[in-house]
Protein backbone atom coordinates (compact mmCIF):
# COMPACT_ATOMS: atom_id res chain seq x y z
CA UNK A 1 0.00 0.00 0.00
CA UNK A 2 1.40 3.36 -1.01
CA UNK A 3 1.75 6.25 1.90
CA UNK A 4 0.70 9.34 1.30
CA UNK A 5 1.29 12.10 3.60
CA UNK A 6 -0.31 15.84 3.97
CA UNK A 7 0.72 19.10 4.77
CA UNK A 8 -0.82 20.86 7.16
CA UNK A 9 -2.83 24.10 6.63
CA UNK A 10 -2.03 27.63 7.44
CA UNK A 11 1.90 26.59 8.17
CA UNK A 12 3.72 28.47 5.50
CA UNK A 13 1.69 31.37 3.82
CA UNK A 14 2.77 32.15 0.36
CA UNK A 15 0.88 34.47 -0.88
CA UNK A 16 0.64 33.10 -4.02
CA UNK A 17 -0.12 29.73 -2.97
CA UNK A 18 -2.14 30.04 0.58
CA UNK A 19 -5.81 30.68 0.76
CA UNK A 20 -7.28 33.77 2.62
CA UNK A 21 -8.91 31.52 5.01
CA UNK A 22 -5.49 30.40 6.62
CA UNK A 23 -4.82 33.59 7.65
CA UNK A 24 -7.23 32.38 10.46
CA UNK A 25 -5.64 29.23 11.13
CA UNK A 26 -4.68 28.58 14.79
CA UNK A 27 -4.44 25.71 17.34
CA UNK A 28 -7.91 24.41 16.97
CA UNK A 29 -8.45 24.51 13.22
CA UNK A 30 -4.49 22.09 12.61
CA UNK A 31 -6.31 19.91 15.39
CA UNK A 32 -8.65 19.45 13.58
CA UNK A 33 -6.66 18.77 10.65
CA UNK A 34 -4.12 16.70 12.48
CA UNK A 35 -7.27 14.61 13.65
CA UNK A 36 -8.90 14.51 10.10
CA UNK A 37 -5.77 13.27 8.20
CA UNK A 38 -5.16 10.59 10.73
CA UNK A 39 -8.86 9.12 10.71
CA UNK A 40 -8.35 9.38 7.01
CA UNK A 41 -5.19 6.81 6.87
CA UNK A 42 -2.50 9.35 6.16
CA UNK A 43 0.96 8.50 7.15
CA UNK A 44 1.97 11.89 8.68
CA UNK A 45 1.53 15.61 8.26
CA UNK A 46 4.16 18.13 7.94
CA UNK A 47 5.30 21.87 9.08
CA UNK A 48 8.05 23.50 7.54
CA UNK A 49 10.85 25.70 8.07
CA UNK A 50 11.68 29.26 8.24
CA UNK A 51 13.10 31.03 11.35
CA UNK A 52 12.44 34.46 9.59
CA UNK A 53 11.78 36.33 6.60
CA UNK A 54 13.39 39.34 5.44
CA UNK A 55 11.00 41.80 5.15
CA UNK A 56 12.32 42.72 1.40
CA UNK A 57 10.93 39.22 0.48
CA UNK A 58 7.54 39.13 2.19
CA UNK A 59 6.19 40.02 -1.03
CA UNK A 60 6.90 36.71 -2.54
CA UNK A 61 7.51 34.60 0.75
CA UNK A 62 4.58 35.46 3.02
CA UNK A 63 5.96 36.55 6.66
CA UNK A 64 4.16 33.59 8.06
CA UNK A 65 5.84 30.52 8.66
CA UNK A 66 5.19 28.36 11.76
CA UNK A 67 7.68 26.82 14.08
CA UNK A 68 8.07 23.07 12.93
CA UNK A 69 8.99 21.69 16.34
CA UNK A 70 6.00 23.47 18.18
CA UNK A 71 2.76 22.46 15.61
CA UNK A 72 4.14 18.96 15.19
CA UNK A 73 3.98 18.49 19.30
CA UNK A 74 1.04 19.98 19.48
CA UNK A 75 -0.22 18.10 16.59
CA UNK A 76 1.10 15.06 18.06
CA UNK A 77 -0.59 15.70 21.97
CA UNK A 78 -3.79 15.78 19.81
CA UNK A 79 -3.64 12.28 17.55
CA UNK A 80 -1.95 8.79 18.06
CA UNK A 81 -0.66 7.17 15.15
CA UNK A 82 -0.31 10.27 12.24
CA UNK A 83 3.57 10.40 11.95
CA UNK A 84 5.28 14.07 11.91
CA UNK A 85 7.12 15.49 9.60
CA UNK A 86 9.34 18.73 9.49
CA UNK A 87 9.36 19.42 5.84
CA UNK A 88 12.04 20.77 6.14
CA UNK A 89 14.09 21.86 8.90
CA UNK A 90 16.85 23.92 7.53
CA UNK A 91 19.72 22.16 9.12
CA UNK A 92 22.74 24.73 9.35
CA UNK A 93 20.73 27.11 11.64
CA UNK A 94 20.71 24.74 14.70
CA UNK A 95 23.43 22.94 16.38
CA UNK A 96 22.54 19.36 15.99
CA UNK A 97 22.41 18.34 19.81
CA UNK A 98 19.91 20.54 19.42
CA UNK A 99 17.89 18.96 16.74
CA UNK A 100 18.89 15.66 18.28
CA UNK A 101 17.62 16.85 21.62
CA UNK A 102 14.57 18.63 20.65
CA UNK A 103 13.20 16.21 17.98
CA UNK A 104 14.61 13.14 19.94
CA UNK A 105 12.05 14.16 22.33
CA UNK A 106 9.22 14.61 20.53
CA UNK A 107 9.97 10.99 19.23
CA UNK A 108 9.91 10.17 22.72
CA UNK A 109 6.79 11.50 23.87
CA UNK A 110 4.66 11.06 20.70
CA UNK A 111 5.67 6.96 20.75
CA UNK A 112 8.17 6.98 18.15
CA UNK A 113 6.09 9.23 15.46
CA UNK A 114 9.18 11.24 13.81
CA UNK A 115 10.14 11.84 10.55
CA UNK A 116 13.08 14.27 10.31
CA UNK A 117 12.90 16.16 7.18
CA UNK A 118 16.21 18.32 6.69
CA UNK A 119 17.53 21.11 4.07
CA UNK A 120 20.52 23.06 4.11
CA UNK A 121 18.50 26.12 3.15
CA UNK A 122 18.68 28.65 0.59
CA UNK A 123 17.57 32.18 2.09
CA UNK A 124 21.14 34.05 2.27
CA UNK A 125 19.82 36.86 4.67
CA UNK A 126 18.30 34.69 6.91
CA UNK A 127 21.63 32.96 7.05
CA UNK A 128 23.42 36.25 7.62
CA UNK A 129 20.94 37.20 10.26
CA UNK A 130 21.15 33.59 12.66
CA UNK A 131 24.88 33.77 12.21
CA UNK A 132 24.88 30.70 10.17
CA UNK A 133 27.53 29.92 7.12
CA UNK A 134 25.77 30.38 3.86
CA UNK A 135 28.93 28.90 2.11
CA UNK A 136 29.66 25.88 3.58
CA UNK A 137 25.85 24.49 4.50
CA UNK A 138 26.32 21.83 2.42
CA UNK A 139 29.19 20.21 4.47
CA UNK A 140 27.35 21.89 7.35
CA UNK A 141 24.15 19.66 6.67
CA UNK A 142 26.22 16.25 5.74
CA UNK A 143 28.07 16.69 9.05
CA UNK A 144 25.06 17.52 11.22
CA UNK A 145 22.56 14.48 9.60
CA UNK A 146 25.61 12.22 10.66
CA UNK A 147 26.20 14.25 13.95
CA UNK A 148 22.18 13.86 14.95
CA UNK A 149 22.68 10.05 13.74
CA UNK A 150 25.72 9.65 16.43
CA UNK A 151 23.39 11.02 19.32
CA UNK A 152 20.13 9.08 18.41
CA UNK A 153 21.91 5.62 17.83
CA UNK A 154 24.54 6.04 20.91
CA UNK A 155 24.02 6.05 24.28
CA UNK A 156 27.18 7.74 25.09
CA UNK A 157 27.68 9.74 21.67
CA UNK A 158 30.49 11.00 19.67
CA UNK A 159 30.99 12.60 16.27
CA UNK A 160 34.73 14.44 15.10
CA UNK A 161 33.59 16.60 11.95
CA UNK A 162 35.54 19.86 10.65
CA UNK A 163 32.53 21.77 11.31
CA UNK A 164 31.33 19.87 14.70
CA UNK A 165 32.65 17.67 17.37
CA UNK A 166 31.74 16.72 20.17
CA UNK A 167 32.82 12.88 22.51
CA UNK A 168 30.67 11.56 25.59
CA UNK A 169 27.87 13.31 25.13
CA UNK A 170 24.79 11.41 26.46
CA UNK A 171 21.27 13.22 24.65
CA UNK A 172 17.87 11.94 26.81
CA UNK A 173 15.65 11.13 26.70
CA UNK A 174 15.99 8.27 24.07
CA UNK A 175 14.38 7.94 21.13
CA UNK A 176 11.55 5.50 20.60
CA UNK A 177 12.00 4.24 17.25
CA UNK A 178 15.09 2.24 17.06
CA UNK A 179 18.09 2.78 15.99
CA UNK A 180 16.73 6.13 15.25
CA UNK A 181 13.98 8.14 13.33
CA UNK A 182 14.10 8.09 9.89
CA UNK A 183 15.79 11.11 7.85
CA UNK A 184 14.39 12.20 4.90
CA UNK A 185 16.22 14.99 2.76
CA UNK A 186 14.74 17.61 0.66
CA UNK A 187 15.63 19.90 -2.22
CA UNK A 188 15.92 19.63 -5.86
CA UNK A 189 19.40 20.07 -6.64
CA UNK A 190 21.81 16.86 -7.54
CA UNK A 191 23.58 17.37 -4.04
CA UNK A 192 20.35 17.20 -2.11
CA UNK A 193 19.96 14.18 -4.34
CA UNK A 194 23.20 13.37 -3.49
CA UNK A 195 22.74 13.91 0.41
CA UNK A 196 19.78 12.05 0.32
CA UNK A 197 20.95 8.63 -1.41
CA UNK A 198 24.46 8.81 0.59
CA UNK A 199 23.28 10.26 4.20
CA UNK A 200 19.85 9.22 5.25
CA UNK A 201 16.49 7.50 4.38
CA UNK A 202 14.58 9.21 1.92
CA UNK A 203 14.45 12.05 -0.54
CA UNK A 204 11.23 14.34 -0.67
CA UNK A 205 11.59 17.26 -3.16
CA UNK A 206 9.67 20.17 -4.12
CA UNK A 207 7.68 21.53 -7.48
CA UNK A 208 9.47 19.26 -10.16
CA UNK A 209 8.45 17.21 -13.12
CA UNK A 210 7.46 13.85 -13.05
CA UNK A 211 10.48 13.49 -16.08
CA UNK A 212 13.16 15.22 -13.52
CA UNK A 213 11.69 13.14 -10.56
CA UNK A 214 12.90 10.42 -12.67
CA UNK A 215 16.28 11.45 -13.76
CA UNK A 216 16.92 12.25 -9.84
CA UNK A 217 15.65 9.10 -8.62
CA UNK A 218 17.93 7.09 -10.97
CA UNK A 219 20.81 9.19 -9.66
CA UNK A 220 19.85 8.54 -6.35
CA UNK A 221 19.37 4.91 -6.62
CA UNK A 222 23.01 5.10 -8.08
CA UNK A 223 24.55 6.98 -5.35
CA UNK A 224 22.84 4.32 -2.93
CA UNK A 225 25.70 2.21 -1.32
CA UNK A 226 23.44 0.38 1.15
CA UNK A 227 20.27 -1.68 0.57
CA UNK A 228 18.06 -0.32 3.25
CA UNK A 229 15.05 0.95 2.44
CA UNK A 230 14.62 4.28 0.65
CA UNK A 231 11.69 6.42 0.56
CA UNK A 232 11.42 8.57 -3.17
CA UNK A 233 8.68 10.85 -2.13
CA UNK A 234 6.97 12.79 -4.92
CA UNK A 235 5.03 16.27 -4.58
CA UNK A 236 1.18 15.53 -5.44
CA UNK A 237 -0.32 19.15 -5.56
CA UNK A 238 -4.37 18.32 -5.58
CA UNK A 239 -6.47 21.25 -6.88
CA UNK A 240 -10.02 22.16 -5.09
CA UNK A 241 -11.64 21.62 -7.93
CA UNK A 242 -9.52 18.05 -9.10
CA UNK A 243 -11.79 15.04 -10.21
CA UNK A 244 -10.72 11.62 -8.44
CA UNK A 245 -9.49 10.11 -11.98
CA UNK A 246 -7.14 13.35 -13.04
CA UNK A 247 -5.68 12.61 -9.26
CA UNK A 248 -5.22 8.95 -9.80
CA UNK A 249 -3.29 9.59 -13.30
CA UNK A 250 -1.14 11.70 -11.89
CA UNK A 251 0.00 9.63 -9.35
CA UNK A 252 0.55 7.11 -11.76
CA UNK A 253 2.96 9.37 -14.09
CA UNK A 254 4.71 9.49 -10.61
CA UNK A 255 4.51 6.34 -9.61
CA UNK A 256 6.17 5.32 -13.35
CA UNK A 257 8.57 7.91 -12.24
CA UNK A 258 9.69 6.21 -9.64
CA UNK A 259 7.87 7.48 -6.30
CA UNK A 260 7.25 4.78 -3.79
CA UNK A 261 5.54 7.54 -1.18
CA UNK A 262 3.25 10.94 -1.75
CA UNK A 263 3.34 14.22 -0.01
CA UNK A 264 -0.24 16.15 -0.82
CA UNK A 265 -0.94 19.10 -1.27
CA UNK A 266 -4.13 19.53 -0.80
CA UNK A 267 -6.05 23.03 -1.98
CA UNK A 268 -9.47 24.06 -0.59
CA UNK A 269 -11.43 27.10 -0.02
CA UNK A 270 -12.50 26.60 3.70
CA UNK A 271 -11.68 24.74 6.25
CA UNK A 272 -14.57 22.92 6.13
CA UNK A 273 -13.77 22.40 2.59
CA UNK A 274 -10.22 20.91 3.39
CA UNK A 275 -11.32 18.45 5.97
CA UNK A 276 -13.93 17.03 3.07
CA UNK A 277 -10.92 17.06 0.68
CA UNK A 278 -9.10 15.13 3.33
CA UNK A 279 -11.97 12.45 3.59
CA UNK A 280 -12.59 12.34 0.09
CA UNK A 281 -8.67 11.89 -0.70
CA UNK A 282 -8.98 8.94 1.53
CA UNK A 283 -12.09 7.65 -0.15
CA UNK A 284 -11.65 8.29 -3.37
CA UNK A 285 -8.21 8.38 -5.02
CA UNK A 286 -6.07 6.49 -2.18
CA UNK A 287 -7.42 2.69 -3.27
CA UNK A 288 -7.47 3.23 -7.09
CA UNK A 289 -3.57 4.01 -6.44
CA UNK A 290 -2.93 1.13 -4.12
Amino acid sequence: MRRFGLGLPGVQQIPSRSQPWEREVGGAELVEAGRAAERAGFAWVSCSDHVLVPASRADTMGATWYDAGSTLAFVAGATTRIALLSHVLVLPYRHPLVVAKQYGTLDHLSGGRLILGVGSGHLKPEFAVLGADYARRGRVTDEYIHAITAAWEQEVAGFDGQTVAFRDVMVAPRVAQRPRPPIWVGGNSQAAVRRAARHADGWIPWQLTPDDFAAAAAYARAERTTTAPFELVAPLAVAPDAASTSVVEQAGRWLAAGATSFHVGLGARSLTEFLERVAWFAREVMPQVG
